[in-house]
């Protein structure tokens, strides 16, 4: 297959274009990024067989020329961190959903065989059930969470009737190396902060859940998902394990006793974030699974950091 990965200059876009790369199932490899947050140093070492095109999702024209000739889609441009689009909603609806809206218009209109749209498992917001499965009704409480439950509802009108196929992947919380990492993320901050002598800043009690999942095995679970549209066949998954699911102040912890000892301060917080604890049964009957424990992660993160 030909493929198109949008935001394939982003942290999950730098692990999971070298994998296709490299993958025997897969010919060509576009890339459709517009840089404003992603570096083409993330693609270094992995241009060959790769076409880069610097265009921005909300722009229907540059995103139909890349849809043009591709076989799969996987859609990952987004602005992401879910607090601080508190600030952003009206550009974060611009991208996260008319965006999403113009890759699914355009992947039909040139008949596209499968497209795989980035969701996360933030859609979920405060639930106080623990076992979160796809049944669940999203509950989202910020803008970012609110545009991925909406692409997924999106995702479902434009492919219903089409010969297109779709899932979107209800992502866990993404850690781990990858040239594009991020550091607004709990378990890289964690680290980075802990091998510099730093506390571990944790907002309110440290209570909530939020499941985890390394930034590789978010990359196989979407390179899977393209390639193999019959055995990802729902709506919708959850992607991560059931193992996976901590209390952020675990996180500390975790992070703590690896990395090495360390102070974890707790700041009052009267809305600390979401809080979520999910069932991932769904995604496990794909024969997907992940590779990576949350403490070998951390490990291996504090070692590309030392180095």
């Amino acid at each position: 297959m030909d493929l198109l990965v949008t935001g394939g200059c982003g942290y999950i876009g730098s692990a999971l274009v070298p994998l296709l790369r490299d993958d025997d199932r897969v010919g060509r490899v576009v890339v459709l990024d517009d840089l404003s947050t992603g570096s083409p140093r993330t693609l270094m070492g992995s241009l060959d067989g790769v076409e880069f095109r610097e265009g921005d999702v909300r722009e229907y024209g540059a995103v139909e020329s890349a849809v043009r000739d591709v076989d799969g889609v996987v859609h990952l441009a987004a602005i992401t961190g879910a607090d601080s689009t508190h600030d952003r909603r009206e550009e974060t609806y611009a991208t996260n959903l008319d965006g999403t809206e113009n890759v699914l218009t355009a992947a039909r209109k040139v008949g596209v065989e499968r497209v795989v749209v980035a969701s996360s498992c933030n859609v979920y917001g405060r639930a106080t059930s623990t076992d979160i499965d796809e049944t669940t009704s999203p509950d989202p409480i910020n803008p970012y969470a609110e545009t991925k439950a909406a692409a997924e509802e999106l995702l479902a009108e434009v492919t219903a009737g089409s010969s297109t196929t779709g899932t979107a992947l209800r992502l866990s919380t993404v850690y781990g190396d990858a040239p594009g990492i991020r550091f607004n993320l709990v378990v890289n901050t964690f680290v980075f902060r802990a091998l510099t002598g730093r506390p571990l800043t944790v907002y309110g009690d440290g209570s909530n859940w939020r499941p985890f999942i390394h930034v590789a095995d978010a990359a196989r679970a979407y390179r899977d998902a393209v390639l193999r549209p019959e055995d990802w066949s729902e709506p919708v998954y959850n992607v991560g394990t059931n193992a996976g699911n901590y209390r952020v102040r675990e996180i500390a912890e975790v992070v703590s006793e690896e990395v090495g000892t360390t102070d974890v301060t707790y700041l009052e917080d009267e809305h600390p974030g979401p809080s979520y604890h999910v069932n991932f049964d769904r995604v496990a009957e794909t024969g997907y699974e992940p590779e990576y424990a949350l403490r070998e992660g951390v490990r291996e993160l504090a070692r590309r950091f030392a180095a």
